[in-house]
């Protein structure tokens, strides 16, 4: 199983608060899109997987009318 360090980024639609939730965490999954469906759940979730070169996998999600954005850095 592979370890990542996982950044999740919330964005915040309050039109006068252009700041975002980031939250930090460390895992172990072999499916980075299998933990972030498990995370978000709902009948209307949409998913776009980035795998980068360095071997980084970059999740967003829209689900609800939330944005949100998954960075997967694997550990060594």
């Amino acid at each position: 199983m592979a370890s990542y360090e996982v950044v999740r980024e919330i964005a915040n639609s309050c039109s006068r608060n252009q700041m975002r939730d980031v939250f930090f965490d460390e895992v172990e999954t072999d499916d980075p899109e299998a933990y972030v469906r498990a995370q978000i759940r709902g009948d209307d979730v949409q998913l776009q997987v980035d795998t980068l070169r360095d071997g980084a996998v970059c999740i967003f999600v829209e689900s609800a009318g939330m944005h949100q954005k998954f960075l997967f850095t694997p550990l060594d």
